[in-house]
């Protein structure tokens, strides 16, 4: 951006002399500019004529001439990122936004939230870090898994306010009498972003694809083959019975992009632009569902208006604030709730650990203030004994008379309020005579940890999105705290029990089976929940539409904005 790097020399002559009028050469400028003293006449001829300063030049070399600064530079940047902003280059404006936390909130506010830019309705959400690549499988944030949802369909899909697989990129599907055979008839005026039309074997080359990676294999390890059996049917053959497998293929993690170029898809927005500064999607005029009624969603990337420390914390991805994140006021608590989400702690039972000891660790937490007496902002967490309404932590006779280990080793991952939590527990076991070392996994899943196999306690956040029993068998299927808090043989078993579980074709029956193998593993003192998060969000006045989702979203096709009065 030319004007930048204009802007950013001017503010170098500026500050040499705070703004005052100085008599000085052109190789002063030069060097100040880190420039040749041609280009330096080039930038004060530019300057003068578009009136920022004033240049009396003295012909010969080395003269000495006066300079008169006619504008600041803080306003200069402020004015250029209006017109930027006027005229749509939001990337501009943001690289423009070198500005004090104070003056950008003030310069960026009418332009944040739900605005109408050339009959455009458009939605503006400051974000408080850079957004991570898209890709496919699992993602890490919420916020990337929301977005895959929106830019790329499934074969199914999951709707608010019903656990069950809806039809998205299949009208429908039905089983065959062996169950062994789910055949999906894939709806005919399907179109990619770029408008090019859906053809099956794309979808089935993508699908392939997912199943090159480990995780979604391991998720798919009852699917034998994927074939195009119409050109307007995918067939799944299994090796063994899978009840879950619509509620697999509705995941955010098995969307499917275009098998040549990833980015694109067929949901109701396209991915416009996706950069450290801007992220923008636009409406899908070809979508093959409800249409959005908003044209353009973009994501401001302006995280000198969060409060820095809290980079890692839960508590910025909870509280979306779609407006001026300091001025509440003026903001409508749109939706709140405690998500179904929660952080964990998993025990490793066995060469340091016994049962009993295991249980009284359990006990600690949730029959003591320690969760009570966190440091941490009311309304951010809540104390939870339940895994999901109703799968409640069991309750043991007191084990106040067991023995601690002398040392165990807890290893923990962001958020950061699990390294609170962690340090808090430390020293409350160090009352007990029990030393614990702590180990930060600094990531948000457990992915490429390698200190797993040491740890005795784990402690770690399970996002949960719609379809919370599924997600939970997921979670089982395809996490690698399982493999390392069970033995060889607990884990085989373990699985062996989820085939059995997802052979249950009635829905109810299934999710109970699946809950009593939850309940064995709290029974068993190996997983007990810690807190759930608090999810807010607040906007503006005249955006409607916006109700929280199980992720702390919203979905972005049910969000409008009035037209504007005449």
């Amino acid at each position: 951006m030319r004007l930048l790097n204009r802007l950013n020399q001017y503010q170098r002559l500026w500050k040499a002399s705070s703004g005052e009028a100085q008599q000085v050469s052109v190789a002063e400028l030069a060097a100040r500019c880190f420039c040749s003293e041609r280009h330096m006449r080039t930038l004060l001829r530019q300057m003068q004529e578009a009136g920022w300063l004033n240049w009396d030049s003295r012909s010969g070399r080395g003269k000495r001439a006066a300079l008169q600064f006619l504008r600041t530079p803080e306003s200069l940047r402020q004015e250029m990122m209006e017109q930027a902003l006027n005229e749509g280059q939001q990337q501009n404006a943001l690289a423009l936004a070198q500005l004090a936390p104070e003056d950008l909130r003030t310069l960026l506010n009418p332009f944040l939230g739900g605005l109408w830019q050339n009959d455009t309705p458009t939605l503006r959400i400051p974000y408080y870090r850079p957004l991570e690549p898209l890709r496919q499988g699992f993602l890490p944030g919420r916020a990337e898994q929301h977005l895959a949802g929106q830019i790329f369909s499934g074969l199914t899909r999951f709707v608010d306010d019903s656990s069950l697989p809806q039809g998205d990129l299949a009208h429908h599907w039905d089983i065959s009498e062996d169950t062994l055979s789910w055949r999906f008839h894939i709806r005919t005026t399907l179109h990619w972003h770029n408008g090019d039309g859906v053809d099956i074997r794309q979808l089935q080359t993508r699908f392939m694809l997912l199943l090159e990676l480990p995780a979604l294999r391991t998720l798919f390890a009852s699917v034998k083959s994927v074939e195009a059996t119409h050109s307007h049917c995918l067939t799944f053959t299994l090796h063994h019975p899978d009840f879950w497998l619509a509620h697999r293929l509705a995941s955010y993690a098995t969307t499917l992009a275009h098998p040549q170029m990833p980015l694109i898809g067929t949901g109701p927005f396209r991915l416009a632009l996706f950069s450290n500064e801007l992220v923008r999607l636009e409406s899908h005029e070809q979508y093959h569902l409800t249409h959005p009624l908003l044209k353009a969603v973009e994501f401001w990337i302006t995280p000198q208006l969060f409060e820095q420390n809290l980079g890692t914390s839960c508590r910025h991805p909870v509280q979306i604030a779609i407006g001026e994140p300091d001025e509440l006021v003026h903001l409508q608590p749109v939706s709140n709730s405690v998500s179904l989400g929660f952080c964990y702690l998993a025990q490793r039972i066995g060469a340091n650990l016994t049962p009993a000891q295991s249980r009284r660790l359990v006990q600690i937490i949730h029959q003591t203030s320690l969760l009570d007496t966190l440091p941490l902002d009311e309304n951010l967490i809540a104390p939870s004994k339940e895994l999901l309404p109703g799968w409640t932590i069991p309750e043991w006779p007191q084990e106040e008379s067991v023995e601690l280990p002398p040392r165990l080793t807890l290893l923990y991952h962001l958020p950061v309020e699990l390294h609170i939590m962690a340090q808090q527990f430390k020293r409350y076991l160090a009352t007990l005579g029990c030393d614990v070392t702590l180990i930060f996994h600094d990531a948000k899943t457990w992915n490429g940890c390698s200190a797993m196999a040491q740890a005795d306690l784990l402690m770690g956040d399970r996002l949960i999105g719609e379809a919370p029993e599924y997600a939970l068998e997921q979670w089982l299927r395809c996490d690698p705290v399982w493999p390392n808090v069970l033995s060889r043989a607990q884990f085989s078993h373990l699985q062996a029990t989820l085939d059995a579980v997802q052979s249950v074709p009635d829905e109810t029956t299934r999710s109970e089976a699946l809950r009593a193998v939850f309940s064995r593993l709290m029974d068993e003192a190996i997983l007990t929940p810690l807190f759930n998060y608090q999810y807010r969000i607040s906007a503006p006045p005249g955006v409607e539409g916006i109700r929280l989702n199980t992720r702390g979203w919203f979905d972005f096709t049910q969000a409008w904005l009035p037209a504007p009065a005449r």
